[in-house]
């Protein structure tokens, strides 16, 4: 090639030059096409983001009644008040706790779902909560935990667990009839007033007894004297439509079987005996004679109700419990899109190399999933600062003050009984500033992921 070719070669400009120009020129020519394309954004932005935040901030500066400036004294009081700073320390559990459950829950059954024939099936099952508003779970949940066990799916699942290793009390609530000889001696046990001999029965008169738990029973009979042996009977004495005599055993009265009877010397159980089918119990003279009898409260224990979910105690894990229902299947569904994009021969070459599934799952999987992981734990972090409505709907009453929150604190600040809108802004301020390092997180990360 000659000298001219060569230097009219590099005269031209090239390609990739030719094409920035023009890009550049476009943009350099015609800023006004894109400000058209993006002001009803930028209006739509203003009017529904800056306009509120600034707001806000000013609101927040003023007293409430708007009048007054107040400067920061919103903001010292918000710090100052109690039930702020409940809400406060709940909003911690529930960044940390809700997250992290549910993401681990999504991780968990993504991972799991890809070994199981009916994989699909159980994702939709999974996820289909995430189509129920919280308004409705909320109601689903206020109703879970019911403390009703005929009512709370939580309690009579509770109940039914606990009554199969733990035997009810024979007839709760019962108690001695007036002026039987018998006195509470604590606890919610009975004993009588004098020491029992064996010349003549000791008989132990109830009422109060349900009678759901005597209508199967059999009638009392009047126990007899034993030799060697220390006898009564233990019964409802109460006759129904009246005419029965009290501390004697009437014809129709009802025996109290199963009761259980403790013979007690000087504080020590010397001898015990269970009632019979027909009221009637035995206790060996040699042990029990001089003793007092003692009806244990084992007998008359109140029913097992369950755990209080909605108390004050309980209240935040129960909602807690309840947000993850919902949200595990949508961790679920995005890791398992993430999980989808794992090269397979990356796991096949550590379990060929002689890596169990623990340490595949451990040291490959997870660590390959970071990213998405990342995203989902941010995404629910921002989600669960905002929460409101489940907590509003699940807490009781009794418990809305232990299960507050800041953003239904905000609320009742703002439009509660003492409206003060000062203090709702500030709070509403303070809010969004816990938010903004979570969302800053989440952008870096997306600048990150442009630049890849």
């Amino acid at each position: 090639m000659s000298d001219v070719q060569v230097s009219k070669v590099s005269n031209q400009p090239s390609g990739n030059t030719t094409r920035n120009k023009g890009r550049k020129s476009l943009m350099g020519t015609r800023p006004w096409v894109a400000a058209v394309f993006l002001l009803p954004a930028l209006l739509l932005l203003g009017a529904l983001v800056v306009y509120p935040i600034v707001f806000s901030v000013y609101r927040s500066l003023f007293d409430a009644s708007g009048d007054g400036f107040v400067g920061l004294g919103n903001y010292g009081e918000m710090f100052s008040d109690e039930g702020i700073r409940t809400a406060l320390k709940n909003n911690i559990i529930w960044v940390v706790v809700a997250p992290t459950v549910s993401t681990a829950l999504g991780l968990i059954f993504a991972v799991l779902t890809e070994r199981i024939r009916w994989g699909t099936a159980f994702k939709l099952i999974v996820f289909m909560p995430m189509a129920i508003s919280m308004l409705a779970a909320g109601i689903i949940f206020r109703l879970v935990y019911d403390q009703n066990p005929e009512r709370g799916v939580g309690n009579a699942v509770w109940v039914g667990i606990h009554d199969t290793f733990a035997d009810p009390a024979p007839f709760p609530g019962a108690k001695p009839r007036p002026n039987s000889g018998l006195r509470p001696s604590g606890g919610g046990a009975f004993t009588t007033t004098s020491a029992v001999r064996a010349a003549s029965p000791a008989n132990l008169p109830l009422v109060a007894v349900a009678p759901d738990d005597v209508r199967n029973a059999k009638p009392a009979a009047a126990a007899q004297p034993r030799p060697g042996k220390i006898t009564g009977t233990v019964w409802l004495d109460f006759t129904r439509g009246g005419g029965g005599r009290p501390n004697v055993i009437d014809g129709n009265e009802k025996a109290l079987a199963g009761l259980r009877i403790e013979a007690v010397k000087g504080g020590t159980v010397v001898a015990s005996a269970t009632t019979a089918g027909d009221g009637t119990y035995a206790l060996p003279a040699d042990k029990a004679d001089g003793a007092r009898l003692r009806l244990p409260a084992a007998n008359f224990a109140e029913a097992y109700n369950g755990v209080d979910w909605l108390g004050p105690a309980l209240v935040t894990p129960a909602i807690i419990g309840s947000y993850v229902w919902m949200w595990a299947g949508f961790a679920m569904v995005l890791i398992a899109a993430g999980l989808a994009g794992v090269p397979r021969e990356l796991l096949e070459a550590a379990r060929v190399d002689g890596a169990g599934e623990w340490q595949v799952f451990r040291r490959i999987t997870v660590p390959l999933l970071a990213p998405v992981l990342v995203v989902v734990l941010v995404t629910l972090m921002i989600n669960v600062l905002k929460i409101f409505d489940l907590v509003y709907i699940v807490a009781p009453g009794s418990s809305l003050r232990s299960a507050n929150v800041l953003a239904l604190q905000l609320f009742q600040s703002s439009f509660g009984t003492d409206v003060d809108e000062g203090l709702g802004s500030a709070i509403a301020v303070f809010l969004l500033l816990l938010v903004l390092p979570v969302m800053y997180v989440n952008l870096r990360r997306i600048r990150k992921e442009r630049r890849r």
